[in-house]
């Protein structure tokens, strides 16, 4: 308990720092306003209720099938079907929502979600399975289609890049608060009655550990009332062509992947440092667990999993306001890697637990530094889709874990190598920025796709601009719109109105510390409403 509460404390003291930061973060600049704000909180209530659904059900899977009276390799063929779902459709489902909107996939992942969850109710093997493959087309969607709608949508309402850092902090720190409420809704949920059988049927069951997944359909229910509402639509791809398929939006971000290394080295990092995630969710629980005695409160040590992640979160805050994302993943990857390194070859249980909480606190730090370094690299008519490739290789070190029985020491030695060649691929990225490598426009000057020659489309006109073909007001925030567009032009306006605030030199320092002096150059119609 003293770990756990030291833990809290450091989280609440790192938030208040966190805010504190954030309030200095602009001198002589225009911060975010209050339109600003309430984008954000429209983005994060989504985003919130899409991962409570999710974690709601995490805890139960397992045992809901062990209640049912599988084996343990029938349950793990089970969990491969899931992963092995994710990484055939999931990239196919991105490309979808490149093609054919952001807020309709996110309303498919509700779907599919809750077909999912229905499934949970069958005591039959080939229902499970059925779900298993929807849970993981619904997965690939949550970790793909929302953030590239967050992404799309913030540039093309015309906000300052530099304020996108903000809104990935404050998500994974409440997607943490998320999780520890999860825990607690679905033991709550999963005491109310115990599970058993229909009067008219021995395969559907209700009750026990179902419940937990009735819970998340509740909140699924309550995500699409709030999705169709208060998102509009946006899309990555340029074409406008209807019959243009998901296989060749695939094609696209292959391309894309293929001519610019910096994208590469990023995917590289992102699956080395989320497989070796991954293989330490398998291996924790029997790394604290002492071979003699009782067996520790796992409920609480998941849930100063989750603080510890929290302070990562807020972490990220405090120092992404003095180093680069790149630089700050450097960091993090040696420090994971070090972590995770000396469970190899420890026998005590508190030494491992602390090395674990060390490791949680980078997790926080991971994925707002990560979000805000994919916003600035992957091109945003195909963004869902790479963000869905990312996960292939991911998927496939999962599977590789699930299929064989690591030991202790080899699994844990796999995660700090897989965390050393993350340190490298991006300590090579950072090198190249440091260069002069322009990460809008890649090794070459013509890479056929690249973030400043996205078209970002959203049905929703920005606060003031004009319709098509009709020329756009002054406005002391947005500058002169031009005629029709709705993203670039209008951040043009909004830098061009800062510049006897701030000054050219500090005006110049920022543009390169934001990797956006392509972006501020683009030609104006490239972008539609």
């Amino acid at each position: 308990e003293l770990p756990s509460g030291f833990v809290a404390a450091a989280a609440a003291a790192l938030t208040w720092k966190s805010y504190s930061v954030a309030g200095d973060s602009y001198p002589g600049q225009v911060g975010p306003d209050s339109e600003f704000r309430s984008f954000q909180r429209t983005y994060l209530i989504v985003y919130y209720l899409a991962m409570l659904a999710d974690w709601l059900q995490g805890p139960y899977v397992y045992a809901l099938y062990d209640s049912y009276g599988f084996s343990s390799h029938d349950i793990a063929v089970l969990f491969v079907g899931g992963f092995g779902s994710s990484m055939l459709f999931g990239t196919f489902a991105g490309a979808a929502a490149d093609r054919v909107g952001r807020k309709a996939c996110g309303l498919l992942y509700a779907l599919l979600y809750i077909l999912s969850c229905v499934t949970k109710h069958f005591k039959d093997y080939n229902y499970l399975m059925v779900g298993r493959v929807l849970g993981g087309i619904a997965t690939s969607l949550l970790f793909s289609t929302f953030e590239s709608w967050l992404v799309c949508e913030h540039n093309a309402r015309g906000y300052d890049p530099a304020w996108i850092s903000g809104t990935f902090s404050m998500a994974y720190f409440g997607n943490s608060l998320m999780a520890i409420s999860a825990g607690v809704l679905a033991e709550a949920a999963a005491d109310l009655a115990p599970l058993h059988p229909t009067e008219n049927s021995s395969v559907v069951h209700f009750g026990g550990f179902t419940a937990p997944f009735d819970v998340s359909m509740l909140m699924l229910f309550v995500l699409v009332a709030c999705i169709v509402p208060m998102w509009n639509e946006n899309y990555g791809t340029q074409s406008t062509n209807a019959n243009s398929s998901a296989t060749e939006e695939l094609f696209k971000a292959l391309r894309a992947l293929s001519r610019d290394r910096a994208i590469l080295l990023l995917g590289a990092a992102i699956s080395f440092f989320e497989g070796s995630m991954y293989v330490f969710v398998f291996k924790w629980t029997p790394t604290l667990t002492p071979a003699e005695g009782d067996k520790p409160p796992y409920g609480l040590i998941f849930s100063t999993f989750m603080v510890a992640a929290m302070c990562g979160s807020s972490l990220f805050g405090i120092l992404s306001a003095k180093m680069r994302a790149e630089q700050l993943l450097v960091t993090t990857f040696v420090v994971s890697a070090g972590a995770l390194a000396l469970p190899a070859v420890s026998t005590s249980v508190s030494i491992n637990f602390m090395c674990f909480l060390v490791f949680e606190t980078c997790v926080g730090i991971y994925f707002p530094a990560m979000g805000m370094l994919k916003s600035q690299l992957v091109p945003e008519e195909v963004r869902a889709t790479v963000y869905n490739i990312f996960r292939v290789p991911l998927n496939l070190i999962v599977l590789a874990v699930l299929l064989n029985s690591l030991s202790q020491f080899v699994a844990f030695c796999i995660c700090a190598a897989m965390l050393a060649l993350a340190a490298l691929a991006l300590l090579n990225l950072s090198r190249m920025r440091a260069k002069g490598y322009s990460v809008r426009s890649g090794k070459d000057k013509d890479l056929g796709l690249n973030p400043s020659s996205a078209v970002i489309r959203s049905e929703r006109p920005l606060a003031g601009a004009p319709g098509p073909g009709k020329p756009g007001p002054a406005s002391p925030h947005m500058g002169h719109a031009h005629p029709g567009c709705s993203s670039r032009s209008v951040l043009r306006g909004r830098v061009s109105n800062r510049r006897n605030d701030i000054g050219l030199d500090e005006l110049g320092l920022m543009w390169r510390r934001m990797g956006l002096q392509d972006q501020v150059h683009a030609s104006a119609p490239e972008c539609e409403s």
